[in-house]
This record gives C-alpha cells, sequence and structure tokens, in this order.
C-alpha cells in the first residue's frame, strides 16, 4: 500500500485522533482516517471500533486517502460526508488557492461532470483551465498544491463515491449507475470501480441489499446529504418559505420542502426533509431526475449550505452574532433563477417579489406533471425570458427598467458572457453584472452570496441591513463589517433575522 507523504503531520494527526474518539459529528468531512491495518479510510463518524493510533493516517480529502491506496467504508460511507469546511480560498490573498477552489467547483457543473474525459484527459482539464483563463498545466499545478492529488484523481473520486451512493441508496440499473456517475461505458466503470475499491459494484449493490437498505423503487429514488451540526433548520425554513413561488416550490406544514427542477434537457422534482438527530437530509426525486442525480445532489448541497463549518464560522461570528450558531445561507440550484429574483426584489418587500416571481413563473414557465399538488411549473430559461416581450411582461406589472435588466441578464447568460454559479469568481462575476443595465451592487452581491456561494459576499447598501446594524451609510456598514470577514454572507443573514445587537445607536460616520 502506498503510504505516500500526503498524509497529516503527527502533530495534526494526534489532533484528528483526539477528534475521532469523540466521534463528534461536527468534524464530520473535515478529515478522513486511513487505517493502516486494514486498507480503509473512514468519516470520523464511524462506528467501528477505534483503531490504534500508530495505525492511523490521516486525510483531508477522501481523493488523498483513495490515491494512497486506501478504499471507502462500507459502514459509514464516506460519500455521504459533507465536503470539507474552513476558511474559503478566496479570503485570503492567495490567487493560487483560489484558483483550484474555483476548479474543484466547476466539476459540479455538467458539461464537466459527464463525458469520456476519463478515456481522454486532456479536453478535461484544458476546458477548466480556458474556463479559469490559465493553462492547464499551472492548474494541474496549483490542484496539486491545494488538494494533493490531481484534478482528474480528484474528480476521478467523485464519480465513484458518487456511483457507490447510487448502488447503495437505490435500485437504478448499474448501466445507469455508470452513466449518472459520469463514466461514458459500462466496461470503464465497471474497470475503475475493481481497481479502486477491490470490488464488482454488483457485490456492493447485493452487500447492501443484505443490510435492507436501498429505495423500494417506483417512481422516485431517495438518498442521503451529511451536514456538521449544528444546523439553524427554522431560520432556513424561514427563508425559503418566504420567497416560494406558486407553481414551482412549496415549504409544507410538516418540514417538507419540494419543488420542479431542470438541469440541462432532465426536468422533475424533489422533495426535502431534515432528519437533525443523524445530520442528515433525505433527498428524494422523482425518476427522471436520475441521469442527473449525483450533479443534482451537489446542488442541494448548496442550497441547503450542508457543507458549511459552523464552528468555524461561529468562531469568528459568536462575538459579534451569539444567536447565529448554525445559521445557513441559502443557495439556489439554478444560478440564473436566482439572479432573476434578485432582480425581481430590487427595492420592494420580499412578498412583492414573490408575487411578480409567481406571475412570470405563470406566464413563461413550461408546465410539468409532477405527483405533487400545486407543483406544476418549472422557472422560466433564458430563452424564454429574452424573447418576452416588453407588452408580456409589462402586464405583469414590471416596470421597463427591471424588464430591460431581465433581458439583458438572460442575454449575457445565453451567449457564454455571464456564468452564474459557484465555480465562477464572485468579484469579477460581480463586476460583468453591475455592467448590465439596471443591475446595482445589491444585486451582484446577492446574487454573489447564495448563487456563487460566496461566504464573503456584503450588500453594505442594504436598508435593512443598515438599520439592523444601528447605521445610516454603505460606508458605516461596510466598516463595521471587516471584523466578520470572511464570513459576511453569514453576518448578513443574521442581522436579517434579528440575531445581533446594532453595532452602535448611530451612525459612526
Amino acid at each position: 500500500m502506498n503510504t505516500r507523504p500526503d498524509a497529516l503531520a503527527d502533530t495534526e494527526g494526534d489532533a484528528c485522533y483526539l477528534a475521532l474518539k469523540t466521534r463528534d459529528a461536527r468534524f464530520d468531512g473535515a478529515f478522513f482516517t486511513a487505517v493502516m491495518s486494514t486498507g480503509i479510510y473512514c468519516r470520523p463518524v464511524c462506528r467501528v471500533r477505534l483503531p490504534r493510533r500508530e495505525n492511523c493516517r490521516f486525510y483531508r480529502h477522501a481523493a488523498q486517502a483513495e490515491a494512497a491506496g486506501f478504499r471507502p467504508c462500507l459502514r459509514c460511507r464516506p460519500e455521504l460526508a459533507p465536503r470539507a469546511g474552513g476558511a474559503p480560498a478566496w479570503s485570503t490573498e492567495d490567487a493560487s488557492r483560489i484558483l483550484a477552489r474555483q476548479a474543484a467547483r466547476l466539476m459540479d457543473e455538467p458539461e464537466l461532470w459527464s463525458d469520456d474525459a476519463d478515456a481522454q484527459p486532456g479536453p478535461l482539464v484544458g476546458r477548466m483551465a480556458e474556463r479559469l483563463g490559465v493553462s492547464d498545466r499551472h492548474l494541474r499545478r496549483l490542484f496539486e498544491a491545494e488538494f494533493g492529488v490531481s484534478p482528474l484523481q480528484y474528480l476521478q473520486t467523485r464519480r465513484l463515491l458518487a456511483a457507490k451512493q447510487l448502488l447503495a441508496d437505490t435500485r437504478l440499473p448499474v448501466a445507469e449507475v455508470a452513466r449518472a456517475s459520469g463514466f461514458g461505458s459500462v466496461r470503464r466503470f465497471n474497470a475503475a470501480f475493481a481497481e479502486r475499491y477491490d470490488l464488482n459494484p454488483r457485490e456492493l449493490r447485493r452487500a447492501r441489499e443484505g443490510d435492507g437498505e436501498g429505495d423500494a423503487g417506483g417512481a422516485s429514488l431517495t438518498v442521503r446529504l451529511g451536514f456538521r451540526p449544528p444546523y439553524d433548520l427554522a431560520t432556513l425554513h424561514g427563508f425559503l418559505g418566504r420567497r416560494a413561488l406558486a407553481g414551482v416550490e412549496r415549504l409544507d406544514a410538516d418540514g417538507r420542502f419540494v419543488r420542479t427542477v431542470r438541469i440541462g434537457a432532465q426536468t422533475g422534482w424533489l422533495a426535502l426533509r431534515f432528519d437533525l438527530a443523524a445530520s442528515q437530509v433525505r433527498l428524494t426525486l422523482g425518476e427522471s431526475l436520475a441521469p442527473v442525480l449525483p450533479i443534482l445532489a451537489s446542488r442541494v448541497r448548496a442550497l441547503l449550505d450542508l457543507d458549511a463549518d459552523p464552528a468555524a464560522i461561529h468562531a469568528v461570528l459568536g462575538p459579534h452574532f451569539p444567536a447565529a450558531e448554525g445559521l445557513r445561507v441559502p443557495g439556489t440550484l439554478d444560478g440564473f433563477e436566482l439572479a432573476v429574483r434578485a432582480v425581481l426584489g430590487q427595492q420592494i418587500t420580499v412578498a412583492a417579489a414573490r408575487t411578480l416571481g409567481s406571475r412570470l413563473v405563470q406566464a413563461l414557465g413550461e408546465p410539468i406533471a409532477t405527483p405533487i399538488d400545486g407543483l406544476d411549473r418549472l422557472f422560466p430559461t433564458p430563452a424564454a425570458l429574452a424573447a418576452a416581450d416588453g407588452e408580456t411582461l409589462g402586464r405583469l406589472g414590471l416596470v421597463r427598467q427591471r424588464q430591460a435588466a431581465l433581458h439583458a441578464l438572460a442575454e449575457a447568460v445565453l451567449d457564454g458572457r455571464l456564468a452564474l454559479h459557484a465555480g465562477a469568481d464572485p468579484q469579477r462575476t460581480c463586476a460583468a453584472l453591475q455592467a448590465l443595465p439596471g443591475i446595482g451592487a445589491w444585486t451582484a452581491q446577492y446574487i454573489a452570496m447564495r448563487a456563487l456561494r460566496w461566504p464573503d459576499a456584503f450588500p453594505a447598501g442594504d436598508i435593512a441591513l443598515q438599520k439592523a446594524l444601528g447605521v445610516t451609510q454603505a460606508r458605516a456598514a461596510e466598516a463595521a463589517s471587516q471584523a466578520w470577514r470572511p464570513w459576511r454572507s453569514y453576518a448578513v443573514l443574521a442581522a436579517w433575522h434579528g440575531l445581533a445587537a446594532p453595532t452602535s445607536s448611530k451612525d459612526p460616520s
């Protein structure tokens, strides 16, 4: 077995071992424990007998453990763990880390996730490098420095763990599992699975069937997604519920969140339900979305902010927002949809923005059949919005300035000038957004906070935010926010929800 030096140093390893003893879910996904005597790597929450310290190696990422020759545990299932937390790369001055993290996030995009790049590695890395504006050689070097593995090793681990989850939690045929997890053929999938895990995919499925796990088949699939506690579910539900658009989404009284979904050519529906005791979310989706399930799962993680590290965030914000521990910044399943909703919400109340959004959905959204009452529309596409004339939009209550902003936004997305996803550079994207007519700093920062997943976004000009902070100018709000970096997006949510005392009783400027 390869014991390459990309394991954590002894001092960090000793700290990880102490955390491993507690089996505390707050450390889930922060590191993985590889056991030399078994050749297996586990999550910190695994319930197996504690291994001896001298037999343990610790890795920040599952891909590192697999590159070193370890196989994932079939009991704790590393594929369920939240992704590594900690301070975001773009909160530092290190441009190399920024690019490496952006490259990792780009792997959640459909055109990079599932193609024949495992057979022809060059094009994949080349496309990623082109999107980031660097050479593929430079990208490989930066990626390996940040993650300890190459981009292809990282993506291969992501694909195999996604396939492992589909085999364990669903009854999808192996051929569909291979396609959904990004492999160009069943033969390559079987070979990669056997080489990395020393197990045939069908053998894994039979083993999990013996445990009585997996969905019951039929017209829907269910998988589980982990997160680190604590989780402020009441605030998240309140945020999503107040903004739910008729026909597209709904928060039920029992806490189930349902909505329609479009990912590429695939459309369907999903339902989300939290299990706080198990630190998991149950994602149920219509079978039409099975081909894009790994991508959808990643977007649900962003929507619910499941990869946040509450301990790291609270260490910075706790003194200022003591009641905000476990707060999450809601993301989105589709960046364009979020941007449209942000434009609709400019200078009006949340309720008014929801009314405009619901009208837009009914007028331009594609009908869809779902088994959930009232869920019958998809959010309008960029093409549909770009083609809508002023008379149609005017009847919905949209003034000309807002119409111009929506048309410009749709056209910028259609022609590729604007990318609205977590792999996009937040500062450059904010600049591009503000160059469009009718989109100002507040809207750009709000889009960066939710669609780009920028944890340090800060709409300083927001009146409600200024009021919560006890200031009257954007400059004063910006000054007050410096102590909250790199987690200002979370501070904004805390202030909006009244989870902190004002910074001062009057404008200090």
